[in-house]
């Protein structure tokens, strides 16, 4: 075996067999059928002839599908012997049409059974079943053909199971996501052992989170809505309120019974008039949406009642992919921020013991996705003002009026370097400098008015971004909070340092709040660092089941889709030598095997 062809996992495909058109009959592919089963080292020598006689970045190829376990192949049937893995001596299909059955159940994680050879396999079954029914002897090729087409599907829906179909650093520079590593050849094992089991081995790839089973429920709730046309649309031409009658509002009621916000069983005997039951119902409807819950229908509320179901579908298909993502260990306590949810949760022994309202950067300036620990707070900051901000934000204001600066007590340094000279702004030309011209470090001292407020909580990353407390207390009672410039601020910046140095038993929340009244800069630093999380989840489940969606403020759900269409199953042009079943011919070729 070369090592050429263990170096990558390549997407390749070619196809090998060529079927006459399947024309089925009577009879059953079952133990007593004419043909005699092929010896297991005819199909040995088979899959040893595939795998070695394609060279180093050749594929090995099936059914007209491309393989994508260039690598991996070899060294699952190395450690085997080149023995068949889903094939045993009798030739049973037995734990073929099981992974087979498994594979197509792929839509229930948000992901496309064609992605996994599910089309080619169903062919490739069915030429055997049609061949075994008429007593005609089964190529060992063919053997050898379905099994290697059926590990290279397990391995890579196994793949996308555990740590997602999307590489996530391609979306975007402000992706910086590990999800782990998951032995895949050990699940192999498992799953291919004469007493394995195949879906229990399948089910152990998926993230083990709560959430995401909770989350893969409520999909297969939306798709039963899906074949019946969904819920009703609701006019956006004048906004209802409690009180109205209109015939809009009978279309409300309808849209809200359907989506579960109204009961159905209270009996409604004006169905057009806008009472405080229908009221209620709608502050549901926009908590779950992450609308200010006012009961008004405006704009903001028929936007969110008018998405199809179709649309929420593929909503949380995307962040089923977001929760493959995450690292399989989060930690036993971590801090986890959704900045599409505008909130942080502090969590410990799975349960969440502070939550607060946060303020992440605006789309302009993106908070980023990655995970990194909290190892120090910083107790009344300095804020070195980023150049960015110097430049973009504060320049043309103090252009205009120097005394910008004295009134935000920011000072002006020559540069970035440790004991840089402090400058008297009154004496440079600011007009001169601008973006590609901007030496100096503005530094704001710290104080009631500073920016970073009291606390600033610090993770090193690649973004350098950081959580910390805020003097500007009004914007957390917005609705939507993407204000900053990418940092996150924090509502409640005492509970949430109480949080993470709980494990500090010397400072207590009375010696913090002494520090921060002496107005006396001072690191402090973590015995247990903390894991923190910044995530984007636009839907999930509640601690209810309630299945929760909110804007996709950044148009990263827009991206992710268009990463997911862009991937299409690849096939061999000119190479398909098994054609597809003419129409009229396909049946339920599984029920032909008759359990064997």
């Amino acid at each position: 075996m070369g090592n050429a062809r263990l170096n990558r996992w390549s997407c390749c495909l070619v196809s090998l067999l060529l079927l006459a058109p399947l024309m089925f009959g009577s009879g059953r592919c079952a133990a007593e059928t004419n043909d005699a089963p092929t010896p297991i080292p005819e199909i040995q020598a088979a899959i040893r002839s595939r795998l070695e006689n394609h060279g180093d970045g050749d594929t090995v190829g099936c059914q007209g599908e491309i393989l994508c376990g260039t690598q991996l192949l070899p060294t699952a049937y190395d450690k085997r012997d080149d023995l068949p893995l889903w094939v045993d001596d009798g030739c049973s299909v037995e734990r073929a049409t099981h992974l087979f059955d498994l594979i197509g159940k792929a839509t229930e994680d948000g992901l496309n059974p064609a992605d996994y050879h599910h089309h080619a396999i169903q062919h490739l079954l069915a030429a055997i079943c049609e061949r075994r029914t008429t007593g005609i002897a089964v190529p060992p090729a063919w053997w050898a053909d379905l099994d290697l087409i059926l590990t290279d599907a397990f391995l890579l829906y196994g793949s996308h199971l555990s740590t997602g179909r999307v590489n996530p650093e391609t979306l975007g520079t402000d992706w910086k996501i590990h999800p782990g590593s998951v032995d895949l050849m050990a699940v192999l094992d498992s799953a291919t052992a004469p007493d394995g089991n195949i879906e229990t081995a399948m089910d152990a790839l998926r993230p083990p989170y709560d959430g995401y089973h909770s989350l893969r429920r409520a999909l297969a709730r939306l798709r039963v809505l899906a074949p019946a046309n969904g819920w009703p649309t609701v006019a956006g031409d004048k906004t209802l309120r409690p009180g109205d009658r209109a015939a809009a509002v009978t279309a409300l009621r309808h849209r809200l019974t359907e989506s579960g916000e109204l009961n159905p069983a209270r009996p409604v005997t004006d169905t057009a008039f806008f009472d405080s039951q229908l009221a209620a119902a709608v502050k549901r409807f926009q908590r779950r949406h992450g609308l200010e819950p006012d009961g008004i229908v405006g704009r903001k509320t028929v936007g969110m009642l008018n998405v199809s179901v179709e649309q929420r579908i593929r909503q949380v298909a995307l962040n089923l992919e977001r929760w493959r993502w995450r690292p399989r260990d989060l930690g036993n306590r971590y801090v986890m921020i959704n900045t599409a949810d505008f909130r942080l949760d502090a969590v410990e022994d799975g349960q969440v013991v502070v939550t607060m309202r946060v303020v992440v950067g605006r789309p302009a300036r993106r908070s980023p996705v990655f995970s990194a620990r909290i190892s120090y707070l910083v107790v009344n900051p300095y804020w070195n003002v980023p150049t960015t901000i110097a430049v973009e934000d504060i320049l043309p204001e103090l252009r205009k009026d120097i005394s910008y600066l004295s009134r935000h007590n920011i000072r002006v340094f020559e540069n970035w370097q440790s004991g840089a000279r402090e400058v008297d702004p009154a004496t440079v030309d600011w007009r001169a400098y601008h973006a590609n011209r901007f030496p100096f470090r503005l530094r704001q001292d710290p104080g009631t008015h500073n920016a970073l407020g009291r606390i600033k909580f610090m993770f090193p990353n690649p973004f350098a971004i950081y959580l910390h407390d805020t003097p500007h207390r009004s914007l957390f009672r917005r609705a939507q909070r993407d204000f900053s410039s990418g940092c996150i601020r924090v509502e409640a910046p005492m509970a949430l340092a109480h949080f993470v140095l709980a494990e500090n038993p010397t400072w207590t929340d009375d010696k913090l709040a002494e520090l921060i009244d002496s107005g006396e800069t001072r690191t402090i630093r973590l015995r247990h660092p903390v894991p923190v999380h910044l995530v984007y989840m636009t839907a999930w489940t509640d601690e209810t089941g309630s299945l929760q969606f909110r804007s996709d403020i950044y148009q990263r759900d827009r991206d992710l889709q268009k990463a997911f269409d862009r991937h299409h199953p690849k096939r061999s042009p000119g190479l398909a030598f098994m054609p597809d079943t003419p129409d009229g011919q396909t049946r339920d070729w599984k029920n032909k095997f008759d359990g064997n």
